[in-house]
Protein backbone atom coordinates (compact mmCIF):
# COMPACT_ATOMS: atom_id res chain seq x y z
CA UNK A 1 0.00 0.00 0.00
CA UNK A 2 1.34 3.42 -1.03
CA UNK A 3 1.76 5.89 1.54
CA UNK A 4 -0.04 9.30 1.97
CA UNK A 5 1.93 12.45 0.97
CA UNK A 6 3.03 14.30 3.38
CA UNK A 7 0.52 17.56 3.28
CA UNK A 8 2.70 20.48 2.52
CA UNK A 9 4.01 23.10 4.75
CA UNK A 10 1.70 26.10 5.43
CA UNK A 11 2.51 29.74 7.06
CA UNK A 12 0.36 31.39 8.99
CA UNK A 13 0.15 35.27 9.17
CA UNK A 14 -2.14 37.84 10.96
CA UNK A 15 -3.32 36.07 14.09
CA UNK A 16 -6.46 37.91 15.89
CA UNK A 17 -7.81 36.89 19.24
CA UNK A 18 -10.62 38.31 21.37
CA UNK A 19 -12.66 37.58 24.96
CA UNK A 20 -13.72 40.21 27.51
CA UNK A 21 -11.03 39.29 29.24
CA UNK A 22 -8.05 39.30 26.54
CA UNK A 23 -9.79 41.67 24.00
CA UNK A 24 -7.07 41.86 21.27
CA UNK A 25 -4.06 39.49 20.61
CA UNK A 26 -1.28 41.43 21.68
CA UNK A 27 -3.19 41.33 25.31
CA UNK A 28 -4.11 37.36 24.88
CA UNK A 29 -0.31 36.87 23.87
CA UNK A 30 1.43 38.33 26.76
CA UNK A 31 -1.19 36.74 28.94
CA UNK A 32 -0.04 33.21 27.20
CA UNK A 33 3.47 33.58 28.11
CA UNK A 34 3.04 35.07 31.65
CA UNK A 35 3.90 38.33 30.99
CA UNK A 36 0.25 40.00 30.87
CA UNK A 37 -3.07 39.91 33.65
CA UNK A 38 -6.69 39.21 32.09
CA UNK A 39 -8.87 42.66 32.14
CA UNK A 40 -10.86 43.42 34.91
CA UNK A 41 -13.23 44.93 34.30
CA UNK A 42 -13.52 42.70 30.98
CA UNK A 43 -14.02 44.54 28.08
CA UNK A 44 -17.77 45.35 25.71
CA UNK A 45 -18.14 43.60 22.84
CA UNK A 46 -16.09 45.08 19.71
CA UNK A 47 -18.11 47.24 17.43
CA UNK A 48 -16.67 45.89 14.20
CA UNK A 49 -15.71 49.20 11.67
CA UNK A 50 -16.34 46.86 8.55
CA UNK A 51 -19.99 47.24 9.01
CA UNK A 52 -22.21 50.61 8.64
CA UNK A 53 -23.03 52.26 11.86
CA UNK A 54 -26.89 50.63 10.97
CA UNK A 55 -25.27 47.39 10.88
CA UNK A 56 -23.49 47.02 13.79
CA UNK A 57 -26.42 48.44 16.00
CA UNK A 58 -28.35 45.01 14.87
CA UNK A 59 -25.61 43.03 14.36
CA UNK A 60 -25.61 39.81 17.22
CA UNK A 61 -22.44 39.47 19.45
CA UNK A 62 -21.76 36.55 17.51
CA UNK A 63 -21.57 38.45 14.34
CA UNK A 64 -19.55 41.72 16.02
CA UNK A 65 -16.90 38.94 17.54
CA UNK A 66 -16.61 37.42 13.83
CA UNK A 67 -16.26 40.33 12.12
CA UNK A 68 -13.70 42.06 14.61
CA UNK A 69 -11.07 39.08 14.34
CA UNK A 70 -11.48 39.02 10.99
CA UNK A 71 -10.93 42.08 10.09
CA UNK A 72 -8.07 42.31 12.69
CA UNK A 73 -6.58 38.84 10.87
CA UNK A 74 -6.50 40.46 7.79
CA UNK A 75 -4.77 44.02 8.83
CA UNK A 76 -2.25 41.92 10.03
CA UNK A 77 -1.35 39.80 6.98
CA UNK A 78 -1.40 43.30 4.93
CA UNK A 79 -3.97 41.63 2.64
CA UNK A 80 -6.86 42.89 0.46
CA UNK A 81 -10.06 41.26 2.58
CA UNK A 82 -12.28 41.83 -0.79
CA UNK A 83 -9.39 39.10 -2.24
CA UNK A 84 -9.19 36.89 0.32
CA UNK A 85 -11.76 33.47 0.70
CA UNK A 86 -12.48 32.57 4.68
CA UNK A 87 -13.58 29.76 6.43
CA UNK A 88 -15.94 30.98 9.37
CA UNK A 89 -16.68 28.14 12.08
CA UNK A 90 -18.91 27.76 14.92
CA UNK A 91 -20.50 24.92 17.18
CA UNK A 92 -23.86 25.61 16.14
CA UNK A 93 -23.93 29.72 15.15
CA UNK A 94 -25.96 31.62 17.65
CA UNK A 95 -27.59 30.01 19.65
CA UNK A 96 -29.32 32.59 22.03
CA UNK A 97 -31.12 33.61 18.68
CA UNK A 98 -31.89 30.12 18.12
CA UNK A 99 -33.42 30.07 21.18
CA UNK A 100 -35.88 33.43 21.04
CA UNK A 101 -36.94 31.59 17.84
CA UNK A 102 -38.22 28.39 19.50
CA UNK A 103 -39.57 30.03 22.30
CA UNK A 104 -41.51 32.82 19.78
CA UNK A 105 -42.74 30.31 17.76
CA UNK A 106 -44.33 27.87 20.42
CA UNK A 107 -45.72 31.09 22.29
CA UNK A 108 -46.57 33.93 19.65
CA UNK A 109 -45.52 33.13 16.52
CA UNK A 110 -46.83 36.00 14.99
CA UNK A 111 -44.61 38.24 17.13
CA UNK A 112 -41.21 36.52 15.49
CA UNK A 113 -39.02 39.27 14.36
CA UNK A 114 -37.59 39.34 11.08
CA UNK A 115 -33.73 40.86 12.30
CA UNK A 116 -33.74 37.83 14.27
CA UNK A 117 -34.78 35.60 11.74
CA UNK A 118 -31.88 37.38 9.28
CA UNK A 119 -29.32 36.44 11.72
CA UNK A 120 -30.56 33.06 12.77
CA UNK A 121 -28.41 31.37 9.88
CA UNK A 122 -25.69 29.98 10.38
CA UNK A 123 -23.84 31.49 7.94
CA UNK A 124 -25.20 35.40 9.06
CA UNK A 125 -20.98 36.35 10.09
CA UNK A 126 -19.77 35.27 7.01
CA UNK A 127 -22.61 36.89 5.00
CA UNK A 128 -22.01 40.61 7.04
CA UNK A 129 -18.49 39.88 6.17
CA UNK A 130 -18.24 39.43 2.19
CA UNK A 131 -20.91 42.26 2.20
CA UNK A 132 -18.95 44.25 4.54
CA UNK A 133 -15.85 44.21 2.83
CA UNK A 134 -17.27 43.41 -1.34
CA UNK A 135 -15.77 39.83 -0.79
CA UNK A 136 -16.27 37.86 -4.27
CA UNK A 137 -13.72 35.57 -3.58
CA UNK A 138 -15.58 31.93 -2.11
CA UNK A 139 -16.87 31.90 1.48
CA UNK A 140 -17.41 28.56 3.50
CA UNK A 141 -19.57 27.97 7.09
CA UNK A 142 -18.22 24.85 8.73
CA UNK A 143 -20.05 23.62 11.69
CA UNK A 144 -18.83 20.61 13.54
CA UNK A 145 -19.88 20.81 17.38
CA UNK A 146 -17.22 20.44 20.10
CA UNK A 147 -14.67 20.12 17.26
CA UNK A 148 -15.76 22.80 15.62
CA UNK A 149 -12.22 25.07 15.16
CA UNK A 150 -10.36 21.45 14.01
CA UNK A 151 -12.69 21.13 11.37
CA UNK A 152 -12.51 24.85 10.18
CA UNK A 153 -8.50 24.28 10.47
CA UNK A 154 -8.93 21.62 8.09
CA UNK A 155 -11.26 23.34 5.59
CA UNK A 156 -9.18 26.44 5.28
CA UNK A 157 -5.49 24.22 5.23
CA UNK A 158 -6.86 21.90 2.63
CA UNK A 159 -8.08 24.64 0.57
CA UNK A 160 -5.18 26.41 0.99
CA UNK A 161 -3.02 23.65 -0.51
CA UNK A 162 -5.11 22.92 -3.18
CA UNK A 163 -5.83 26.13 -4.72
CA UNK A 164 -2.53 28.10 -3.80
CA UNK A 165 -4.10 31.19 -2.69
CA UNK A 166 -4.61 32.33 1.17
CA UNK A 167 -7.64 31.53 3.15
CA UNK A 168 -8.69 33.36 6.21
CA UNK A 169 -9.89 31.35 8.97
CA UNK A 170 -12.17 32.71 11.63
CA UNK A 171 -13.66 30.93 14.48
CA UNK A 172 -16.52 32.53 16.87
CA UNK A 173 -19.19 31.44 19.51
CA UNK A 174 -21.29 32.96 21.72
CA UNK A 175 -23.16 31.97 25.15
CA UNK A 176 -25.94 29.57 25.20
CA UNK A 177 -29.48 30.34 26.83
CA UNK A 178 -32.13 28.56 27.79
CA UNK A 179 -33.27 24.57 26.93
CA UNK A 180 -30.40 24.68 23.93
CA UNK A 181 -28.04 25.21 26.75
CA UNK A 182 -28.53 21.19 27.52
CA UNK A 183 -26.78 20.59 23.78
CA UNK A 184 -23.75 23.37 23.74
CA UNK A 185 -22.66 24.80 27.47
CA UNK A 186 -21.10 27.67 25.95
CA UNK A 187 -20.73 30.31 28.53
CA UNK A 188 -19.04 33.46 27.52
CA UNK A 189 -17.64 35.16 24.15
CA UNK A 190 -14.75 34.11 22.21
CA UNK A 191 -13.25 34.62 18.63
CA UNK A 192 -10.17 34.16 17.20
CA UNK A 193 -8.30 34.18 13.23
CA UNK A 194 -5.89 33.76 11.17
CA UNK A 195 -5.10 34.19 7.77
CA UNK A 196 -3.49 30.82 6.29
CA UNK A 197 -1.05 30.92 3.49
CA UNK A 198 1.13 28.73 0.83
CA UNK A 199 4.34 30.68 0.58
CA UNK A 200 5.93 32.63 3.22
CA UNK A 201 5.82 36.66 3.24
CA UNK A 202 7.14 39.22 5.66
CA UNK A 203 4.01 38.81 7.65
CA UNK A 204 4.50 35.15 8.26
CA UNK A 205 4.81 34.52 11.84
CA UNK A 206 4.95 30.55 11.91
CA UNK A 207 5.46 27.87 9.26
CA UNK A 208 2.49 25.14 10.15
CA UNK A 209 2.60 21.73 9.13
CA UNK A 210 -0.28 18.96 9.37
CA UNK A 211 -1.21 15.81 9.53
CA UNK A 212 -4.34 13.47 10.32
CA UNK A 213 -3.73 10.80 13.13
CA UNK A 214 -6.12 8.37 14.11
CA UNK A 215 -6.24 6.72 17.15
CA UNK A 216 -8.82 3.87 18.12
CA UNK A 217 -9.53 6.30 21.48
CA UNK A 218 -9.43 9.74 20.81
CA UNK A 219 -9.12 11.63 24.21
CA UNK A 220 -5.44 12.96 23.72
CA UNK A 221 -6.71 16.48 22.67
CA UNK A 222 -3.13 18.47 23.76
CA UNK A 223 -4.18 21.22 27.23
CA UNK A 224 -3.83 24.44 27.27
CA UNK A 225 -0.70 25.19 29.59
CA UNK A 226 -0.87 28.87 30.51
CA UNK A 227 -2.85 30.09 33.70
CA UNK A 228 -4.78 32.65 31.16
CA UNK A 229 -5.54 29.90 28.77
CA UNK A 230 -6.52 27.27 31.34
CA UNK A 231 -8.99 30.22 33.09
CA UNK A 232 -11.05 30.17 29.23
CA UNK A 233 -10.78 26.50 28.42
CA UNK A 234 -14.15 25.69 29.48
CA UNK A 235 -15.53 28.87 28.20
CA UNK A 236 -16.86 27.53 24.34
CA UNK A 237 -16.34 25.46 21.86
CA UNK A 238 -13.89 27.72 20.02
CA UNK A 239 -11.45 26.77 23.93
CA UNK A 240 -10.00 24.01 21.43
CA UNK A 241 -8.00 26.41 20.01
CA UNK A 242 -6.14 27.57 22.79
CA UNK A 243 -3.57 25.49 22.27
CA UNK A 244 -2.10 26.49 18.90
CA UNK A 245 -2.48 30.37 19.99
CA UNK A 246 -0.38 29.36 23.05
CA UNK A 247 1.79 27.90 20.55
CA UNK A 248 1.90 31.01 18.54
CA UNK A 249 2.39 33.08 21.62
CA UNK A 250 5.45 31.58 22.17
CA UNK A 251 6.89 30.84 18.51
CA UNK A 252 9.09 33.98 18.64
CA UNK A 253 11.82 32.65 20.77
CA UNK A 254 13.17 30.28 18.35
CA UNK A 255 12.01 27.09 19.71
CA UNK A 256 9.33 24.76 17.41
CA UNK A 257 6.16 24.01 19.50
CA UNK A 258 5.74 20.28 20.47
CA UNK A 259 2.72 18.37 18.57
CA UNK A 260 -0.67 20.00 19.14
CA UNK A 261 -3.68 17.29 18.31
CA UNK A 262 -7.03 19.08 17.94
CA UNK A 263 -9.76 16.32 17.84
CA UNK A 264 -12.36 15.91 14.61
CA UNK A 265 -13.67 12.93 15.85
CA UNK A 266 -13.75 10.54 18.52
CA UNK A 267 -11.33 8.49 16.43
CA UNK A 268 -9.00 10.87 13.86
CA UNK A 269 -7.19 14.27 15.50
CA UNK A 270 -5.29 17.32 13.47
CA UNK A 271 -2.04 17.45 14.38
CA UNK A 272 -0.01 20.34 13.84
CA UNK A 273 3.37 21.39 15.02
CA UNK A 274 4.46 25.23 14.44
CA UNK A 275 8.00 26.39 13.43
CA UNK A 276 9.50 29.30 13.67
CA UNK A 277 9.89 30.92 10.25
CA UNK A 278 13.18 32.54 9.29
CA UNK A 279 12.68 35.69 7.34
CA UNK A 280 16.39 35.35 6.11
Amino acid sequence: MNQAPTPPTLYIEGPAFWTPTLPGWEAARAAFRGEGTLADPPAKRPSPQVLAPAERRRAPDTVALALEVAAAALAGSGRNAADVPCVFTSAHGDLSINDYMCSTLASDPKMLSPTKFHNSVHNAAVGYWTIGTGCMAASNAVSAYEHSFASGLLEAAVQCACDQEPVLLVGYDAPTVGALTSVTDSRGLLALALVIASEPTERTVAALDWSLAGSENNDNATPPHSEAAKSLAEINPMAQALPLFESLAHIDNGNGSAPIDLPLSPTLSLRLQLRPHSRG
